[in-house]
């Protein structure tokens, strides 16, 4: 009975990654697919095929990049954003969105230096992330201080910290393995 549970746990731990893999997978392809892959659908009926509202997106999404950089087209583009920015409630939402953004895939971008916060007093550690050095327009008693982003543990949500520059190590550590490490709470180690 006790070599049955065995292969049972054995044949768990081998199985349930790769099927959690391809679902999550699965599910971010139809979830892509459906953007524009519906209102193709109804157009193409028999002739859709899966994965052509992906393809479509996607070279949507690369065309509208190109538009962008062209000088009448990122005009109109800046003006959508200087409204969007400038309208109660929607500036919020859409500021937020859009540093999020520009901190992952622009150029200037944050959760690139990992950096070790200890705790001295309770002799504890922790690794976050900078996600910015200019605190200034939070007010004049911030300055050396930077933002450090800690996520939380199996979860999308974290914390941040104003801390002293000085108080900060910068950790020689790739950020996808630093970001591995704290959303997994330590188990994923290379």
């Amino acid at each position: 009975m006790k070599r049955l549970l065995k292969y049972f746990i054995n044949g768990l731990l081998t199985i349930l990654p790769i099927v959690l893999a391809v679902y999550i997978i699965y599910k971010i392809f139809t979830f892509l697919d459906s953007i524009l892959g519906n209102l193709l659908k109804d157009v193409l009926k028999e002739d859709y095929i899966p994965g052509i509202g992906l393809i479509t997106t996607i070279l949507l999404i690369t065309l509208l990049g190109w538009m962008s950089t062209q000088y009448v087209t990122g005009k109109i583009f800046r003006l959508i954003d200087r409204i969007l920015e400038r309208t109660p409630f929607v500036k919020t939402v859409y500021t937020v969105i859009k540093d999020t953004i520009h901190s992952f895939f622009g150029e200037k971008r944050s959760f690139s230096t990992v950096v070790l916060i200890e705790y001295p007093e309770i002799g504890m550690k922790s690794i976050g992330f900078i996600t910015t050095e200019e605190l200034s327009s939070l007010g004049e008693d911030l300055e050396g201080h930077v933002a450090v982003y800690i996520p939380q543990t199996f979860q999308i949500a974290g914390f941040t910290f104003l801390v002293p520059k000085e108080k900060l190590k910068i950790l020689d550590v790739k950020p996808e393995e630093a970001m591995k490490f704290l959303l997994s709470g330590g188990v994923a180690t290379k």
